[in-house]
């Protein structure tokens, strides 16, 4: 025998502490993702310039795909996986039953260890819809207009939309407004056919009049180009494409869209409480885990700081769901 032990750590203990680790990060992009939203709603009368100003900054991160995939999504695809582990392995004691497994409901923690298995698949299937809303469904379309870039957005129409987008330099289009500018290109294209005749093809002098107009009918393909882009949203009668400059006004105005309708208020109202309480409970269990509150005082006293803490998350959250169109931005 060589007399050297070789220690091994157990492969399930090594994903627990990388399941708490990931879990970590995802709550602090969960407090600068709520407070970012809350910039919509809670300073009235600013048309959500701080909400435009920080996710412009945001959109403006170089391969920001690439560092959103890095940073979110494989982080939440391995808390994720392994946390639906938990889900289909778990086994809470805080209901009384037949006898049959243990019941304690009168603990705290009993209780909080329900809820944070309940808040898991609140979350599974909110965090699915929310991604496939704000990056399929709703994902502004960039479109190029007078040399500078845009970002289209397809809105529910209501009587404040005009007067906000007036204030937020957007250009709004119905599909009957649509229709006529694609009528005015192909006339204009059908007039510049019969305009140019043969000589095109022909080797002609410099001229800088018509190197101009060169330069005109450029501009005039990126116009229809942009136009026809614009056909493509297939809009309802109730509906309108709003060209934002930025892409923080643009994701502002969706914001406001997704708010105003009550049923996705209530669904995000969940959602927010139910990724509040996943997030804080989920830190007390973080610093019990890796020995940071290791007394019975000073993990009652943490559990106190994680509610208040959860309280101001939650209500930054709710602040966005319900004042970015009812308080803030309806008119």
């Amino acid at each position: 025998m060589s007399g050297k032990t070789e220690a091994i750590v157990p492969r399930a203990f090594i994903f627990r502490r990388l399941h708490s680790l990931l879990g970590l990060w995802l709550v602090i992009y969960l407090v600068e993702h709520l407070l970012v939203n809350s910039q919509a709603a809670l300073w009235i009368g600013d048309d959500g310039a701080g909400f435009v100003r920080l996710v412009n900054l945001i959109q403006g991160i170089p391969y920001l795909q690439v560092v959103e995939i890095i940073l979110l999504g494989v982080p939440i695809a391995v808390h994720g996986v392994w946390g639906v582990k938990y889900l289909l392995t778990s086994k809470a004691n805080s209901r009384s039953g037949d006898g049959s497994r243990p019941a304690l409901p009168e603990y705290g923690r009993n209780r909080a260890y329900t809820w944070q298995r309940i808040s898991s698949w609140v979350l599974l299937v909110g965090i699915i819809l929310h991604v496939a809303q704000m990056r399929f469904w709703d994902e502004p379309i960039k479109v190029m207009r007078n040399n500078q870039r845009g970002y289209a957005v397809k809105l529910n129409f209501d009587e404040g939309l005009y007067t906000l987008a007036a204030r937020l330099g957007v250009l709004l289009l119905n599909q009957q407004e649509i229709a006529v500018l694609q009528q005015q290109i192909t006339k204009d294209k059908e007039a510049s056919f019969f305009d140019s005749g043969s000589s095109a093809s022909q080797s002609v002098p410099y001229d800088p009049q018509r190197d101009a107009l060169k330069s005109s009918a450029m501009a005039d393909e990126e116009e229809a180009r942009w136009i026809l882009a614009l056909g493509k949203m297939r809009l309802k009668d109730t509906q309108v494409v709003a060209v934002a400059k930025s892409p923080g006004a643009a994701i502002l105005l969706t914001t406001r869209d997704t708010f105003k309708n009550p049923i996705m208020g209530i669904f995000y109202t969940v959602f927010v409480l139910a990724a509040g309480f996943h997030a804080f409970n989920g830190l007390w269990i973080f610093l019990n885990t890796w020995g940071a509150i290791l007394s019975l005082r000073s993990q009652k006293s943490i559990v106190n700081v994680c509610w208040m803490a959860m309280a101001v998350l939650v209500f930054f959250g709710l602040a966005a769901i319900w004042g970015s169109y009812w308080i803030n931005l309806r008119n």
